[in-house]
């Protein structure tokens, strides 16, 4: 979808770049047309490095294309975020004195706007009039929320929180439109992410070298499909994608408690962290430091639980989810190939899919690209994908959506 963000001239501008990373990330081609005043609070450059496009807030910019009258016939979707009381005013008297409202103007889809401002401009009886008059136009005005404004102010005039701002645009421009809502519209995604660290003494841990970016790919991949998504993250390299419900753990058995906590409310589960087989059996409280009499350490360990197996027994007993995903990382053995060990925990664990990753140190591990093949109890063919990180994604997302939906 094409998007055009329109940024006021508020000091809420720094929210905005939060807005548009979700846009981008749930793959919309944004451009973005920040105020003059805009950019005194964000430069162009941030936008443009957000975007990936070229940023200008004047008419004279590209003269040869006409943006002021192609970016308002282009676009899908307008989202103006933050609208200032001065945007509202000449948006409502249909002045074309900037890129933005020329762009307004000109627009022949959706227009969606979300308000900042103080409370007493909020409140004024111009800005009301402006506001009744744009709604009964067709422009969507978000209602601002109540908090903690510039300065020592408090009270209706804050902008709502990105992900707020962007579920409520796109559910607008659905409306609108008559779009199809993606192929996860209304489920639940739960996605475990990153690798679990075994603590041995208050410094030192067992981990392994997972980075999370698949985890994270397919937390943007679900949002992207219109689902609502809880995000477990272990030991992660990147940050989590805005607009998920993230809960933190570390150990095997903290992910194993947030899992199952999390069964009943959800559609489907994909297990992508990489979870360790073992814990130490004695954690030190204190630091375990070298001795005198060079004695070697001696450790023992013992089995973390298997909570993909366990999600799948318990399955029945909570209601959901309907399709649970597991992930395998095999390097194969002299007993057997990659494909073979994964095959054979598809049957062991009772996940509806398995996804295959031949790993070693420079395969898949911290990568931005993966081959992976996606197995499927059914006995249908295994679905070979390869690519970048969301793509393989998107691929998983795919196969679980059409069996959440066969």
């Amino acid at each position: 979808m094409r998007v055009v963000l329109g940024v006021g001239g508020g000091i809420a501008a720094y929210k905005a770049a939060s807005l548009l990373r979700l846009f981008t990330e749930a793959g919309h081609e944004v451009t973005v047309i920040p105020t003059d005043n805009a950019t005194k609070f964000v430069g162009a450059a941030t936008w443009e490095a957000l975007s990936g496009r070229t940023v200008s807030n004047s008419v004279f910019d590209d003269v040869e294309k006409v943006n002021h009258v192609r970016l308002g016939h282009e676009a899908d979707l307008i989202v103006v975020a933050p609208a200032t009381a001065d945007i509202l005013a000449r948006a409502a008297a249909g002045l074309a004195n900037d890129l933005l409202t020329g762009t307004l103007l000109m627009a022949s889809g959706p227009v969606f706007m979300a308000p900042a401002m103080h409370t007493e401009m909020w409140r004024h009886p111009a800005t009301t009039a402006n506001v009744d008059l744009l709604r009964s136009r067709g422009v969507h005005v978000m209602e601002p929320a109540t908090g903690r404004l510039t300065g020592t102010d408090s009270g209706p005039g804050r902008l709502p929180e990105p992900a707020d701002i962007f579920t409520a645009a796109l559910a607008f421009h659905r409306g609108r439109t008559g779009a199809a809502a993606g192929p996860l519209a209304g489920r639940t995604v739960t996605i475990t992410a990153g690798g679990t660290r075994e603590p041995l003494d208050p410094v030192r841990f067992l981990g392994n070298r997972s980075s999370g970016k698949q985890g994270m790919a397919l937390a943007e991949a679900a949002l992207a499909a219109g689902a609502s998504v809880n995000l477990i993250a272990a030991a992660v390299e990147v940050p989590a994608p805005a607009g998920v419900r993230l809960t933190r753990v570390e150990t095997a058995l903290e992910l194993r408690s947030a899992v199952l906590a999390s069964l009943a409310e959800s559609d489907v589960l994909i297990m992508a962290a990489a979870v360790a087989d073992f814990r130490p059996a004695q954690v030190a409280e204190s630091k375990i430091k070298k001795t005198d009499d060079a004695a070697e350490p001696v450790l023992q360990l013992v089995r973390n639980p298997d909570i993909l197996a366990e999600s799948v027994l318990r399955r029945a007993d909570t209601g959901g989810p309907a399709v649970i995903v597991g992930f395998a990382a095999e390097t194969g053995d002299p007993d057997a190939d990659p494909l073979t060990h994964a095959q054979l925990k598809l049957k062991r664990k009772g996940c509806d899919l398995l996804v295959l990753n031949v790993v070693g140190r420079d395969l898949v591990f911290g990568s931005d690209t993966s081959a992976a093949l996606i197995l499927a109890a059914d006995g249908s063919e295994p679905l070979p994908v390869e690519g970048s990180k969301r793509e393989v994604a998107e691929a998983v997302l795919a196969r679980a959506a059409a069996a959440l939906n066969p």
